[in-house]
């Protein structure tokens, strides 16, 4: 079913949202006597890993749903 394959490529491009928001990480440092204020940009591999993972599933899922509702409206046996 079409309609299962968008609902889990939309929760798998949450989770991609939400990792990518853990992977990067922003520290912002006060001055300090003649030292300038400056802001640091930590980014965190794994969770950015898992983003890119998630969102490439979501694209074949996508792409799958898209060919599953295709076939079902030409009439094109599943097996061809």
């Amino acid at each position: 079913m079409a309609l299962g394959e968008y609902v889990i490529a939309l929760l798998c491009l949450i989770g991609a949202v939400q990792s990518w928001g853990n992977g990067v990480v922003t520290t912002s440092f006060a001055p300090i006597g003649d030292l300038p204020a400056f802001d640091s940009t930590r980014y965190i591999g794994p969770w950015l890993v898992l983003a890119a993972f998630l969102a490439g599933l979501a694209g074949l899922f996508v792409i799958d749903g898209l060919a599953r509702a295709v076939r079902s409206t030409s009439g094109v046996p599943a097996g061809s």
